[in-house]
């Protein structure tokens, strides 16, 4: 990613119009406060919190609680629309359920994980210049924002019944995703930490299965999420449900497997145990695809 000013500054210009453009479209039914729909309010304290966050990490030039901070939004945000609505219903308090599990376990995990290795590669080139430091942040609001969506048009949704067949079959769908996330996390996290797996590349457990299960478990939990919300959505507010489409873009073809893929290619590439693990583990859905 372009690293001149000019581009930088298109980029979260683009990142906050669509945001703009989200708040619109899932603000255009629902509860407001103070002539103000309590979604858009989310979509503007989504990027609120990353750049109150952003000051003191450009101070001291630290990437270390960016992860930690996306996560912890997620959970914050959730929680001050159920506060916001309440009396909430039965899928408000799901829906928040679920987003707070995900978000806080996996922003403690990814912060650890950060804190021990004591730097993320993905920051080295950008967080000694304050607008291109900028700009991942207000990305990371976008995230936020475009993940949630749904969620958030469930939470902030009037009236309704109590626990129905969309939110059974949604908690099921989220809980299978998080498990298998969690340990895919889990079994990598012990491999690293053996001494006799350094250099080598991970091919057992879940990891058996696919060759990013963490990232597949990750969809299923935002497709269980969407299930769950989906009755509540109205006119313009099905717009939200694109977030697991969102979150399968952006795990697939941007910012997940392919630049993981690029770099285990480049590590062990000219293995013949690697080609032949490749050639035997789908790249994501578990026994779907080879190679």
């Amino acid at each position: 990613m372009s690293q001149r000013p000019a581009a930088v500054i298109v980029t979260i210009l683009v990142a906050l119009g669509i945001g703009a453009a989200l708040a619109v479209a899932g603000g255009s039914a629902g509860p407001a406060r103070g002539g103000v729909s309590l979604f858009v309010l989310a979509v503007a304290a989504a990027f609120l919190v990353q750049i109150v966050a952003y000051i003191p990490a450009v101070m001291l030039r630290t990437e270390k609680f960016f992860d930690l901070t996306g996560g912890l939004t997620f959970a914050l945000v959730a929680v001050g629309l159920l506060v916001a609505v309440a009396p909430a219903s039965a899928r408000s308090w799901v829906l928040v359920a679920m987003i707070v599990v995900w978000g806080v376990r996996l922003s403690v995990f990814l912060f650890v994980r950060v804190r021990a290795q004591g730097s993320d590669g993905r920051f080295d080139d950008i967080k000694g210049n304050p607008l291109a430091f900028l700009r991942v942040w207000i990305i990371q609001g976008l995230w936020v924002a475009v993940t949630s969506s749904a969620a958030w048009v469930g939470i902030t949704a009037t009236g309704g019944a109590g626990v129905d067949a969309w939110i059974v079959v949604g908690a099921a769908v989220w809980l299978m995703g998080l498990i298998i996330e969690v340990l895919a996390d889990a079994q990598k996290a012990a491999f690293r930490r053996d001494p006799a797996n350094t250099g080598r590349f991970i091919d057992t457990g879940v990891w058996a299965w696919s060759r990013h299960p963490n990232y597949f478990g990750e969809i299923l939990v935002w497709v269980g999420v969407a299930i769950v919300a989906l009755p509540a959505a109205v006119g313009w507010q099905w717009v939200t449900l694109v977030s697991p489409l969102f979150v399968i873009l952006l795990l697939t073809r941007v910012s997940g497997i392919p630049l993981l893929e690029k770099r285990a290619d480049a590590r062990w590439g000219e293995e013949p145990a690697y080609q032949e693990y490749k050639k035997r583990t789908p790249v994501l859905v578990p026994g779907v695809g080879r190679g």
